[in-house]
Parts: C-alpha cells; structure tokens; sequence
C-alpha cells in the first residue's frame, strides 16, 4: 500500500509528528508481516526517529543540527536563501528515509520513539511517501 502524507511546515525549521499517520498506514494495509518504507523527496527536508517524551528533546536536537550546519551565506552552492543550502547538507546527514518492521499488522517502535518530518528550508508545503510492504513468510 503508497499513501502521501502532506505536511505544511510553519517555521524554516521544524519537527513534525507523523507517527499516528504512519500506523493508521499500516493498520490500514492489511500487512501483518513486512516492512513499512517512510521517505521524504525533499533535498532540504529529512526524516527521522527520536523520543517523543520530552519536548526540550526536539529543541536539543534542532539547536545541535543548527550547531553543526549552521545557515551561512558562504556556501558555494548558490540558492534562493542561504537555509537552502544548509537544509542540503542537513538533509543528506540526517537521511531521507526510515524503514520500520511491520509485526502482527503493528508498526514496530519503541515505546518512546516517534517519526518525525524535519524541515530545513521553510515555511513550505511537503510530501511524506509510506509504503507498507508484505514479507512473504515463505522465505
């Protein structure tokens, strides 16, 4: 099963919950056994996993990717904003897609980890692909 997931980002930079919307994928495919595919076809835009418990996390992990890429106006790539270059550079760093297990027709995560869209370059409106695929249980 392929859904797409719009997501209209707010700020230049930003993490956004998509985890209710992978399961309800899942659960809505009928798959009991295989692999769920989440992937973003953005360049300045990532894909990633990480604890959705505390929300001083996602300021942690933001103020530490702007750390180690920070926007700047030297880059050689030449853009419409300086972010579009670092949100580059974030994106191939951070990944564009995440492959989870699918058991029991559930999505496997820990019980503190969350899918979260990252943006890099916005405010834009965005696209998350989810394919949920079926492991044939012959194999």
């Amino acid at each position: 099963m392929y859904r797409e997931i719009g997501i209209s980002t707010t700020s230049e930079d930003g993490l956004y919950e998509i985890t209710d919307d992978v399961r309800k994928t899942v659960e809505e495919s009928g798959v009991r056994e295989g692999l769920c595919i989440v992937y973003s076809p953005h360049t300045t835009a990532a894909v990633t996993v990480t604890s959705r418990m505390d929300l001083n996390g996602f300021e942690d992990l933001k103020d530490e990717i702007r750390r180690l890429v920070p926007t700047r106006v030297d880059f050689k790539h030449q853009a419409d904003t300086p972010s579009d270059a670092a949100g580059h550079i974030k994106s191939a760093l951070i990944g564009v897609e995440k492959i989870f297990i699918v058991h029991d027709g559930n999505l496997i995560l820990g019980s503190s980890q969350g899918i979260f869209f990252m943006e890099f370059d916005g405010p834009r409106k965005r696209k998350v692909s989810v394919m949920v695929t079926r492991h044939d249980s012959t194999c």
